[in-house]
């Protein structure tokens, strides 16, 4: 089940020693007692060599070497997991694209799932992952994922745009 909580009564009970009861709006926060917060993000980079300019003197061509045809994709996802008092996590997948004909060109929803699993399995722990809202994330396949697996994973999604200032700006001018 994919929810937006307007409180942090979920996520400051996973670090308290009374498991958690229910968040304001009312649903259980399951699972978090003793959980690791998740923050999961993606990125992707193109192979291809970026196109540059150069200078040679009137009547030579200038000659610049590529190596590699560079075509294809890298997309990585990383998760990095906390918990007060103890030392940090980061997991990441990388897939590397190709431009094959009927290739997915970014991470599929067996991917993330494939992700979130293996962080589980190496935590030993519940997990409250807190991710965007890619459209892979919000999709079908991935709600029924996070569905069969409440015992351990709850989901926070971030709003699409944060309407406070950043907390450096609370500072004072920069």
């Amino acid at each position: 089940m994919l929810e937006t909580w307007t409180s942090d009564t979920c996520l400051i009970s996973a670090f308290t020693s009374a498991p958690a009861r229910t968040s304001q709006s009312g649903s259980a926060c399951r699972g978090t007692f003793g959980a690791r917060i998740c923050f999961e993000d993606e990125a992707g980079q193109n192979l291809r060599p970026p196109k540059a300019r150069t200078w040679a003197r009137r009547g030579h061509s200038p000659i610049m070497e590529v190596s590699g045809k560079g075509s294809g994709r890298v997309s990585v996802a990383g998760l990095v997991c906390r918990k007060p008092g103890m030392r940090g996590h980061v997991f990441y997948r990388l897939i590397v694209h190709r431009g094959r004909k009927g290739e997915r060109r970014s991470f599929s929803e067996a991917d993330y799932a494939a992700a979130v699993t293996a962080a589980h399995e190496q935590l030993h722990a519940p997990i409250i992952l807190i991710w965007d809202n890619l459209n892979t994330h919000l999709s079908a396949r991935m709600r029924t994922f996070i569905d069969a697996h409440t015992d351990w994973l709850t989901t926070v999604r971030l709003p699409a745009y944060a309407p406070d200032p950043t907390p450096s700006k609370a500072c004072g001018p920069t």
